[in-house]
């Protein structure tokens, strides 16, 4: 029979001990998850005080950042009896997860309230639909250019294109400008490196050539396109600028036939019959050439755009020079044919009335916005 007042296990005195240290962890436990309670709402009550961003982040720094009070807690986990730590574990991701959902919705108030007090006294009225995005339009130029390809298709002309970076056979030689023709000094050519064959086109001309050896006759062309000269840029000089190349290929040819579809040029760009003059002009690959003058469209007696003169220079033409047809594998005694060259640059500016040609190219929102 045992001895009542012995130690041994399942004694009154073990029970007692046993009560004690389940009582005492109860006890940590409850008070942990007190004191987790209120560092949670000491988190609230400061981030609630924030007025402006700054703060918020410090008082996000003091509990969640590297050193901050949850890095602290669950630094200490390591240093706890086993059965303590999953629950200390728990406790900071709560508290860190409270505070990180409190800074998101006072981030929040606040951004609301900075918009609130920008629209104050605009009279904003949120039924209003949202303001449309910003619509690009098409370039001058482009839009010149479509509307000229439109004309020319419906008198018959195919639109062709060419390369911008051209051969010097194709840029001068097959346009009657030997390599020590005088004519070469006025077109201040870009040479691309190497050999010096290679040139950046120096008008739209070459694309003639191609097109006599690729189409058969008779044929009616026009080219736009992008070309380049090494000139010093002022109000009405520009490195590049864009032109229209056109040619008729045909037997029996007359200057009567060029003036006749240059009449037809004009009255589609400008909506009325113009009269017409034409004035000698050298070209060396047109022969007799022509400056074709039109009678300006914007006055009676003169005006600053016709210099006073009550006439426009619009173009250069001609009759196909019999050289350019022998380089383009026809014979100038069965074929004939006229060529003009019409500055879409320059016409832009007179459409538009305006005074600088760099502005066609400058790359401002500001002006192109106008179009």
């Amino acid at each position: 029979m045992s001895d009542p007042a012995s130690g041994e296990a399942g004694t009154p005195g073990e029970a007692d001990s046993n009560t004690d240290s389940s009582a005492d962890a109860s006890a940590d436990a409850s008070a942990d998850a007190s004191a987790d309670a209120n560092t949670l709402a000491d988190a609230q009550a400061k981030i609630f005080a924030c007025d402006d961003v700054d703060a918020l982040k410090a008082v996000e720094r003091e509990f969640v950042g590297k050193q901050g009070v949850v890095a602290q807690l669950l630094a200490s986990i390591s240093k706890l009896p086993p059965e303590q730590r999953r629950g200390v574990g728990q406790q900071a991701n709560a508290l860190k997860q409270g505070v990180q959902e409190a800074v998101q919705n006072r981030q929040q108030t606040l951004a609301e309230a900075r918009v609130a007090a920008d629209r104050q006294g605009e009279g904003f009225d949120a039924s209003l639909p949202p303001p449309r995005p910003r619509r690009g339009s098409l370039h001058p130029l482009t839009q010149v250019t479509r509307e000229l390809e439109d004309l020319f298709q419906s008198m018959g002309y195919t639109v062709l294109d060419g390369p911008e970076i051209e051969t010097d056979y194709y840029n001068f030689e097959a346009l009657n400008i030997h390599a020590d023709h005088p004519a070469r000094d006025s077109h201040d050519t870009f040479f691309c490196e190497g050999d010096g064959h290679l040139v950046m086109r120096t008008h739209t001309s070459p694309v003639q050539i191609r097109a006599l050896e690729t189409l058969k006759p008779p044929l009616r062309v026009v080219v736009p396109g992008k070309v380049f000269r090494h000139e010093s840029t002022d109000a009405s000089h520009d490195h590049t600028f864009h032109q229209m190349e056109g040619l008729v290929v045909d037997r029996d040819i007359s200057v009567a036939h060029l003036v006749g579809a240059m009449k037809t040029l004009l009255r589609g760009i400008f909506d009325r019959d113009l009269e017409v003059r034409l004035r000698p002009g050298y070209f060396p690959f047109v022969e007799p050439g022509f400056e074709l003058d039109a009678r300006c469209p914007f006055c009676q007696e003169g005006c600053r755009v016709c210099k006073r003169t009550r006439w426009i220079e619009l173009l250069p033409c001609g009759l196909v020079h019999p050289n350019v047809l022998r380089a383009g594998g026809l014979d100038p005694d069965e074929w004939g044919g006229f060529a003009f060259g019409l500055g879409l640059s320059r016409l832009v500016m007179l459409r538009h009335n305006i005074d600088d040609v760099r502005h066609l190219l400058g790359g401002d929102v500001r002006f192109l916005e106008q179009f």
